[in-house]
């Protein structure tokens, strides 16, 4: 199993009870679309191990009370707190529009509205207040910021996205 097929949900922060309950932290924009979750990943010693959902009930709009099939009481719940959770990419809602998921954009062509196209994303620097955009052009590594003032336009069929880049910003690397 390669963790790269898998994206971040959220996390196992406490225990719920006396019965093997836990509460769930779920790192999402939106917690309804994962309502019905039959399984879920648990990040253990660097392995994803799946669990079966026995049940699930959205507590606000980050958390949920979950049921895990053979986690019995609070014992066995409390070895699984503090774990990270996972799913595999296909679960991931799909997105239209300029939204996108990193993943799915790594290897795109930027075209920028001046220079034409100017490289292929790399990965993403996500460190700094602003995320960033890494572009290799030939040995040059671009940085541009992720944001909507600057993409205009996401084109999935031919793998581009067209951009705006602030006057002097592409000047700076080429």
């Amino acid at each position: 199993m390669n963790k790269d097929d898998f994206y971040y949900l959220g996390k196992i922060i406490k225990t719920s009870g006396y019965k093997g309950n836990l509460v769930f932290f779920f790192d999402v924009d939106d917690i309804s679309y994962y309502k019905d979750l039959e399984a879920v990943f648990v990040e253990i010693n660097d392995d994803l191990i799946p669990f079966a959902i026995n049940g699930l009930q959205i507590k606000d709009s980050k958390t949920a009370f979950v049921k895990l099939e053979d986690i019995d009481n609070e014992e066995q719940a409390f070895t699984l707190t503090g774990n990270d959770l996972f799913l595999p990419l296909t679960y991931l809602p799909p997105l239209t529009g300029n939204k996108f998921y990193y993943h799915e954009v790594t290897g795109f062509d930027i075209v920028d509205k001046h220079y034409g196209n100017i490289g292929k994303i790399d990965g993403f620097i996500e460190q700094s207040a602003q995320a960033l955009f890494v572009i290799k052009n030939n040995d040059k590594e671009i940085l541009i910021p992720v944001s909507d003032d600057i993409i205009k336009v996401i084109d999935r069929k031919n793998k581009t996205i067209k951009i705006d880049a602030p006057e002097g910003l592409i000047d700076i690397y080429l």
